[in-house]
């Protein structure tokens, strides 16, 4: 099943659905600034499901998207001084920071091999207008299974994941087709230097051309 996300119109009818949804236990594929998503709310029986439908193994988490810093920092999600500079020049957008923190608050699954969570203020006007009237962060990971391609559009998630949105486990929010984006960069902020995980929409030399004092 699958509804439009595209205009302000279609965000006020989409909110109380969504909301809805994911609150009866419901899995999210929906449009980011870099790829389509597919998420669901930051507990553990969610997590588990969305796991089991992407076809995750164990012990590679799912990110959070949020949709402002004060979301993150609800949670107990910690800034370091390289997280704080990192976040003040580019979030929102498609950086993806990995904090410590937030023990007790969120789902010990959402954790890497390294302590902490991935966290991301999209800068996807619509989702955050949707994360924001939700209260809540939503787990994120790429619209794909593993080792293959990206759905660009909904056409190829609703063929993807047919079984899913057939038995309305997983609703489809309609932004149109996306182009041809990397994911998100993600560095870890966890200790006390940085450390580049992937590379992505932005690159190395950006993170250090344009953040003061970030030198992975």
């Amino acid at each position: 099943m699958s509804m439009p996300f595209r205009s302000p119109a279609d965000i006020d009818m989409a909110i109380p659905r969504v909301s809805s949804h994911l609150r009866g236990g419901g899995l999210v594929a929906y449009p980011t600034e870099t790829v389509y998503g597919l998420g669901s709310r930051a507990t553990e029986p969610d997590v588990r499901r969305l796991a089991e439908l992407k076809g995750r193994r164990a012990g590679k988490p799912f990110l959070l998207l949020v949709a402002h810093r004060r979301m993150a920092e609800r949670y107990g999600l910690v800034f370091t001084d390289a997280a704080n500079t990192l976040a003040d020049t580019f979030w929102p957008g498609p950086l993806t920071l990995v904090l410590a923190g937030a023990e007790g608050r969120l789902p010990d699954l959402l954790r890497g091999p390294e302590g902490g969570i991935a966290v991301r203020w999209t800068a996807h006007a619509n989702m955050a207008c949707l994360i924001d009237a939700l209260g809540e962060p939503l787990t994120s990971t790429s619209a794909n299974r593993p080792g293959g391609p990206t759905a660009p559009g909904p056409a190829m998630l609703e063929r993807e994941f047919k079984d899913a949105v057939t038995s309305g486990t997983l609703l489809v929010l309609d932004g149109g087709t996306l182009g041809n984006l990397p994911p998100s960069t993600v560095v870890d902020c966890t200790g006390p230097v940085p450390r580049l995980v992937r590379e992505g929409a932005i690159p190395r030399a950006e993170l250090q051309g344009r953040a003061a004092g970030y030198a992975p």
